[in-house]
């Protein structure tokens, strides 16, 4: 049987400015302990990132 994921979205907070990302550290550590990982990311066509996209296995 092969794998089977499920999938997790999560946007980098914005810094007071709202143009540059403050660091998601304490947020994609809290998500690594309930198991997820960092698999993709989705970015701006100009540039910058828009979501962080993560996964994990599903249990059976």
């Amino acid at each position: 049987m092969s794998d089977q994921w499920e999938y997790e979205t999560l946007r980098p907070p914005r810094g007071s400015t709202k143009k540059e990302s403050t660091d998601p550290k304490a947020a994609l550590d809290e998500l690594g302990e309930e198991g997820w990982e960092l698999a993709e990311t989705i970015d701006y066509v100009g540039g910058g990132t828009k979501f962080l996209v993560l996964k994990r296995r599903v249990e059976e």
